[in-house]
């Protein structure tokens, strides 16, 4: 049996920044407000008209982490894409990158498990590895996600959290166990769909046809929905569990994790789980403040830059940990 390894790590967002201080100017908020139940000073929306998209922030932050993993780009094998804000219904996004990247007919697999979608599609990029099936897989979560909020006082309570950009990974095979993803755990729960979601019906229970005659501008349902406690209260639970399951998998303890990067929903949740495990400061990776929460790109952008930032060494216990809408949840337990 082969290993996988993180070999190349790349990040992306818009240069466009929006305080909380902007948003007070269109929504009934303040910076206080939303800091205090977020922990959000600003995030990066895309510019309407600019033509940015899921997946050219995608190509941006893949071409990145290609470069860096020292492997020429005809050397991927297999692209797998995560996001829930696709260009299009379908294609998918994958087939995108494929194309702008320049890359070989290679196969393209998109993975709809918002905020634990990058922990998704690592542990189907490391099975393929492992087996052998494939040598380098390029890994992607893109989000633009500024389009579809509602940007008015009734949305506030979820406008004001998400952010647009894109994270990439180059997972490539490793000989031995001395650096690779040691395990991953993947949960869901779809008891819960309902409590964090766009409840608009999809193509299997509304014809677009449908939509079009109504052409009704007081249908929220098309804006995210969210449960704001309800969320908080399973996400607690179901992060320290998933943690503890990919800890126990590798006989590992608390005190063996040198970098914790939990997906970036809420800084209060963050720093909830953080305190629950006793972890210092320097042992967990934030970055919400500055970005706000960028879905399936959230734990790749902030891998990227714990990385960047020298915070996370060769040797070094990393956990990815994400809780998100469905519900589903996810660890990936890796050696540096």
């Amino acid at each position: 049996m082969y290993y996988s390894k993180i070999s190349g790590l790349g990040y992306f967002v818009p240069e466009n920044v929006v305080t909380n201080d902007d948003l007070s100017k269109i929504i009934e908020t303040n910076d206080e407000w939303i800091q205090e139940r977020t922990g959000i000073q600003e995030r990066r929306h895309v510019i309407k008209g600019s033509g940015e998209t899921t997946t050219t922030m995608g190509v941006k932050a893949a071409t990145i982490a290609i470069e860096r993993s020292g492997i020429d780009k005809n050397d991927i094998d297999f692209i797998v894409f995560a996001t829930i804000s696709p260009d299009y219904y379908f294609p998918g996004p994958g087939v995108s990158l494929q194309k702008e990247l320049g890359l070989r007919t290679i196969g393209a697999l998109d993975i709809r498990n918002q905020c634990s979608g990058f922990v998704y599609a690592l542990s189907v990029a490391d099975q393929y590895i492992k087996t052998g099936m494939y040598k380098n897989i390029l890994i992607v979560g893109s989000e633009l996600q500024s389009i579809g909020l509602d940007m008015t006082t009734r949305g506030r309570g979820v406008s004001v959290i998400f952010g647009d950009g894109a994270g990439a990974a180059v997972l490539s095979r490793a000989e031995d166990n001395s650096s690779c993803v040691l395990s991953t755990h993947l949960h869901s729960e779809g008891e819960h769909a309902k409590e964090l979601a766009v409840l608009a019906p999809g193509m299997g229970g509304r014809w677009v046809t449908d939509i079009l005659d109504d052409n009704n501008p007081d249908d929220e349902s098309y804006f995210p929905y969210m449960n704001g406690q309800f969320v908080f209260k399973h996400a607690v639970v179901r992060f320290s569990e998933v943690i503890n399951e990919g800890l126990l998998a590798n006989n590992l303890q608390v005190s063996d994790i040198d970098m914790l990067i939990p997906h970036q929903a809420n800084l209060r949740i963050s720093q909830f789980i953080q305190r629950k495990f006793g972890l210092r400061d320097d042992q967990v990776f934030n970055n919400i403040q500055k970005f706000g929460n960028t879905t399936a790109a959230s734990i790749p952008i902030a891998l990227t830059e714990a990385w960047e930032l020298g915070k996370i060494k060769k040797g070094d216990t990393v956990v990815l940990a994400a809780f998100g809408s469905g519900f589903t949840w996810a660890s990936a337990i890796i050696k540096w």
